[in-house]
């Protein structure tokens, strides 16, 4: 009987071992392929985790599996969502499907480019694990292909996939800008493109669409796809990852169980630190105009034509530096809350120069004990002598919830017990919404109103509320009943068309305005 040499175990030793080392190569790299965002993690070590990205990725992979064939992820900038979602995930695509045609779009060549070259890129440095390798002669950086067949194209939306079979569709940023988006002829032939060349291009055997993008408007890409198609839980197509800074009840269940309020994690910022997180949402909530922020930040485009007032008219009557001397101060309540809706907490004073100062914005989604409690925090924090309350609705209980929050708090210390209770005074306003907000519209286009801040959630409800919407937001109703309550004359008639954004004066202005009529000379006697 022949045994092997030494030598010759030692070379079957090191067979086996190899043997071993490629079996969890194979394993470690199917186990990567989970979905894009594990792949990107175990590849790359400077992609950073963070939970928002584990669900875009979980959604992906669906998209990848078949089980959802059209999806949108709506998120603010620079989270991550365009380096997994146009550039990893066509690479993890192409590992499990190398015979299939990826399509990259977004609103410039240059972009689609700068895709098609980092997923080219990623084939080129990883491909061989997954049998990915680039086909001889495919030099071509916006056009190239696999040596199974597969290939990615990334060209500018509204040109370059005729002739090209697409199986997956990704449109990045389809509208450039502001002015892009809210330009009916640029929408227009964008609609036009997706629908007579884009989806003409996917083919019957697998074919998938996402898209990304910051909505500028209602009618823009995603806009009109969720109006024509809509939403899979609505009996619709479209799957919505919806992921707004900062998580809000009125776009539904949070993809993260984020409670009302809470920041979305950022890939620089570590997730269990929420005041920086809070801090960072919060700073560009401060830099960003109201409609920027809804969209750019929240997903939540609003039209700008329609509403009572504009950006613009708000925007002038923001005024931080006039001195002026409060001669009455009081805070407003619009008790519409009940844990779901905002309830309406506005301060603000009656100045000597006659004009009604809005000075806290205190409104939130809050129980009747919470929302009076509020209230009752912010009225001792203004020293407001008044707390005026909605005569048509719910005045006695309203009431009620005050004195007990009064009550409550002085036992507990928060406002001292020699501390009188503001006087709690209904206000009479008129039935229906328009004709409660458009007179108040008209006290701001007359420069009877002016704002000791920037009000961001509160300018964009002035902002966007159409005089056809059937409910007016917490914010504008409590800022009405402060309005009539500091001027009384505002709630004697309305006027027919809404408010233009006229100008008003100088900030520096001290006197009453030429609008306010016999109210302000009784005053200034």
């Amino acid at each position: 009987m022949t045994y092997p040499a030494a030598s010759e175990l030692d070379h079957l030793d090191d067979v086996a071992v190899l043997q071993h080392l490629q079996a969890a190569n194979r394993a470690m790299s199917g186990d990567l392929l989970r979905d894009p965002v594990t792949l990107a993690r175990g590849l790359e070590s400077t992609y950073r985790m963070r939970p928002h990205l584990r669900v875009i990725g979980e959604a992906l992979a669906d998209v990848g599996r078949g089980l959802c064939p059209r999806l949108m992820i709506f998120t603010p900038p620079q989270v991550g969502k365009s380096t997994t979602v146009a550039e990893w995930f066509p690479f993890w695509w192409l590992c499990l499907y190398s015979m299939d045609r990826v399509a990259v779009t977004s609103y410039g060549d240059d972009l689609a480019l700068r895709r098609g070259k980092t997923i080219r890129g990623y084939v080129e440095e990883y491909g061989e694990e997954y049998d990915l390798h680039m086909k001889p002669g495919s030099g071509a950086m916006q056009d190239w292909e696999v040596t199974r067949g597969g290939g990615v194209r990334s060209v500018s939306v509204g040109k370059g996939l005729t002739g090209f079979d697409v199986n997956l569709l990704i449109i990045d940023d389809p509208h450039k800008d502001r002015a892009d988006a809210e330009s009916e002829a640029s929408r227009r032939a964008l609609h036009d493109w997706y629908s007579s060349t884009a989806l003409k291009r996917l083919q019957p055997d697998r074919n998938a669409v996402v898209g990304i993008q910051t909505r500028w408007h209602p009618d823009d890409w995603a806009g009109r796809r969720l109006a024509d198609e809509g939403r899979i839980e609505e009996g619709g197509r479209w799957r919505v990852i919806h992921l707004p800074a900062i998580a809000d009840p009125k776009f539904g269940p949070d993809p993260l169980g984020r409670a009302a309020g809470e920041p979305l994690p950022h890939p620089k910022i570590p997730t269990r630190n929420r005041r920086a997180l809070k801090a960072w949402w919060a700073d560009m909530k401060r830099t960003s105009i109201v409609r920027d922020w809804h969209s750019l930040a929240q997903g939540d485009p609003q039209p700008a034509e329609g509403a009572l007032v504009s950006d613009e008219l708000l925007r002038m009557l923001r005024d931080t530096t006039s001195k002026v001397e409060p001669q009455k101060i009081a805070v407003a309540i619009d008790p519409s809350g009940g844990g779901r809706d905002v309830a309406g907490i506005i301060g603000g004073f009656l100045g000597d120069d006659q004009r009604v100062w809005i000075t806290h914005d205190r409104s939130a989604a809050m129980s009747s004990a919470d929302w009076s409690t509020a209230a009752c925090l912010l009225a001792h924090e203004t020293n407001a002598a008044i707390i005026y309350v909605e005569w048509n609705f719910g005045r006695d209980m309203c009431e009620l919830a005050i004195r007990t929050s009064w009550e409550t708090l002085q036992r507990e210390g928060r406002i001292p017990a020699d501390i009188l209770m503001p006087q709690i005074a209904p206000v009479r306003a008129k039935q229906g919404k328009l004709l409660r907000a458009e007179p108040v519209a008209q006290q701001m286009v007359q420069d009877r109103v002016r704002l000791r801040g920037v009000f961001t959630d509160m300018e964009r409800e002035w902002a966007t509320w159409m005089p056809s919407d059937p409910d007016s937001p917490g914010r504008i109703d409590a800022s009405c009943i402060l309005v009539y309550g500091l001027i009384p004359d505002a709630n004697k008639g309305a006027i027919v068309h809404a408010p233009l954004p006229t100008a008003p004066t100088s900030p520096a202005s001290r006197q009453p305005p030429p609008s306010a009529g016999p109210y302000a000379r009784r005053i200034s006697k």
